[in-house]
């Protein structure tokens, strides 16, 4: 028996890095998955080849997450193919990283679109759905970042610290229909994103870790089964920080 048997999950940005390793989890654990991806490129079509042979039903939608017509259309496809929406894992992001004096208008605003808007898009395009059913749990993929910010990326952090807010209202809103809402806030993680860090700049982070190294997006991944299952049946408007103690 799986923790997530029977159920429906949507996971956005799923093609790689923590996105991927929360598809992958769940699909083991018994649940049904949708995907989203902006291209349907080689690591796309990998995840969903890979979620097909766990055993359950998984298909993978090419959808950009920053445009909201797109969302509500990709929703309103996963739900006729799927006949119901259980989780919602808003997971897509980027970084456009400078220092404020020399951020641009675009690093500003592409960053604000694909790592905030897309949370408004896609939580309103499942939420009649959720509500229809009296049950959901949606989980937002923050950052420690967003609760303690970080120079040279005050637009990442602001979409970050963003998603907080967000997170909370929505856990008030939508509470009384069963509909649950969570925030997790990664610290270092271990993906494609930071290897391409230089080795000096990871072990001076890993310093500043109690735990004396980077996370896993497995790690993160189970973190969101627990908000994504049962298990969590009476937590909502949280934020769980997945850090090592780096950020307390």
């Amino acid at each position: 028996m799986g923790l997530l048997d029977g159920k429906v999950a949507i996971v956005t940005g799923a093609s790689r890095g923590i996105g991927k390793a929360i598809a992958v989890l769940f699909a083991q654990e018994g649940a049904n998955v949708a995907f989203t991806d902006l291209n349907a490129d080689e690591n796309f079509q990998k995840v969903e080849k890979e979620l097909n042979t766990l055993g359950v039903k998984a298909k993978g939608y090419v959808s950009n997450a920053a445009n909201f017509e797109n969302c509500q259309q990709t929703v309103d496809e996963i739900v006729k193919d799927f006949g119901r929406v259980d989780a919602l894992i808003n997971n897509a992001g980027i970084t456009k990283d400078n220092l404020l004096m020399r951020m641009t208008e675009d690093q500003w605003d592409l960053v604000m679109n694909v790592n905030l808007k897309s949370i408004f898009n896609m939580t309103k395009a499942v939420q009649r759905t959720m509500l229809k059913q009296k049950s959901g749990s949606i989980v937002n993929m923050s950052s420690v970042v967003g609760v303690g910010g970080n120079a040279g990326q005050s637009n990442y952090s602001a979409s970050k610290a963003g998603m907080i807010g967000f997170t909370k209202s929505i856990a008030k809103e939508l509470g009384s229909r069963n509909v649950r809402c969570n925030a997790i806030a990664p610290g270092f993680i271990i993906t494609e994103m930071t290897g391409q860090l230089p080795q000096e700049v990871v072990e001076g982070w890993y310093e500043k870790i109690p735990l004396k190294r980077g996370g896993t997006p497995e790690e993160v991944a189970k973190t969101a089964l627990f908000f994504a299952s049962d298990l969590s049946s009476y937590v909502s408007g949280q934020v769980l920080t997945v850090c090592g103690a780096m950020q307390t």
